[in-house]
């Protein structure tokens, strides 16, 4: 059975009067990579700051590879960090920005020679090893901070926002290298940033934040298609989420009400009996644009707008505006009349009460 790396128990956290975590849950296996994803203020820089024990919870405990670590200070948990903006020794070079946490771990000049060579031909820098760095790229100082967080063999390693201060191209490959390097290392790691595809890439599972709570914590696939909530669905792109009642059904063959008297055909096995009321998520591409008819929601075609291989069309409807896609070689013009289906195997049903 695999063990723990992290435990985080009932966190309440609070910045002065202001509660910043509400009762935060959440464990990570060693070897784990599991991001924190978010908007600003959700609370996931306070939840990395806690682990590395900058600040102290209200209440709860902290425990890494089973020690309660919650009244220890940071450097007796032996916590590797990369920064969103590196902190390197401007003063220092390369070598010894690197060698730093093993000098003021008191390891002997030889052996940390030999680690800090060993890593720095790891991240591809044996060749900068005297250099400072102002003389360094954005990419090249970023493995440098990775470097330097690795090398004291750290039981956790923590990212916060470590790409934000990159052009497109480099997070691209940045991101892969600090997952090799990562798995490489065998490292459990927690790593934070807004970016929804940055953190599907890397990680093994991902924990969506709101409000200082974890909304829901699974693999990047399940996130993606089986959001727990509108919140979730939201978040991970289903832009039309539309509430929903099923007044018959037959089989997988549903026949559901939306606002305004609409109604609508489905075939979803996952919404319940007639009377059963649930949210149907979709994504502007699980959306079917076509003739009107009986089994689909009418609407009336509003904007348009170009993406290259297709269109997108807000669409006005009896049970509110809906996003989809349509066809590139077929465009549809503003007020032309449509019938909108929902295409089962890329829609979401989601609780009503926790829309």
């Amino acid at each position: 059975m695999q063990s723990n790396a992290v435990s985080l128990n009932d966190i309440v956290a609070h910045y002065g009067n202001s509660q910043v975590l509400h009762g935060l849950n959440m464990s990570v296996a060693d070897g784990e990579l599991v991001s924190l994803l978010g908007s600003s203020g959700c609370g996931k820089t306070t939840t990395l700051r806690l682990l590395a024990g900058f600040i102290r919870p209200s209440s709860g405990s902290i425990a890494l590879s089973g020690r309660d670590v919650t009244g220890l200070p940071p450097y007796r948990r032996g916590i590797g960090i990369v920064f969103q903006n590196y902190a390197l020794f401007p003063h220092l070079t390369v070598a010894q920005n690197v060698g730093f946490g093993l000098k003021q771990r008191q390891v002997a000049e030889p052996e940390r020679g030999k680690r800090v060579a060993a890593m720095l031909e790891r991240v591809g820098l044996s060749s900068f090893a005297d250099r400072y760095p102002s003389a360094l790229s954005g990419g090249q100082r970023q493995r440098v901070a990775l470097a330097r967080a690795l090398v004291i063999d750290p039981p956790l390693l923590m990212l916060d926002e470590p790409l934000s201060n990159l052009d497109a191209k480099l997070r691209v490959d940045m991101r892969s290298e600090i997952r090799e390097l990562q798995r490489a290392n065998k490292r459990t790691a927690i790593y934070v940033t807004h970016d929804q595809e940055e953190a599907f890439s890397i990680s093994d599972r991902v924990a969506i934040m709101d409000a200082g709570r974890i909304v829901q914590l699974d693999a990047p696939e399940t996130l993606f298609t089986r959001p727990v909530n509108a919140f979730v669905a939201r978040f991970v792109g289903f832009e039309n989420l539309v509430p929903m009642i099923v007044v018959e059904r037959d089989g997988d063959r549903v026949i559901c009400e939306a606002a305004g008297g609409v109604r609508t055909t489905l075939s979803l096995a996952a919404t319940g009996p007639v009377g059963d009321r649930f949210v149907i998520g979709a994504r502007p591409e699980g959306l079917a644009i076509g003739a009107p008819s009986n089994s689909t929601i009418p609407g009336t075609i509003g904007v348009r707008t170009y993406l290259g291989r297709t269109y997108q069309y807000r669409i006005d409807t009896p049970a509110g505006p809906l996003v989809a896609n349509g066809p590139f070689s077929q465009p549809l013009q503003q007020g032309e009349a449509v019938g909108i289906g929902f295409l089962a195997d890329q829609c979401c049903i989601l609780p009503m009460e926790n829309n």
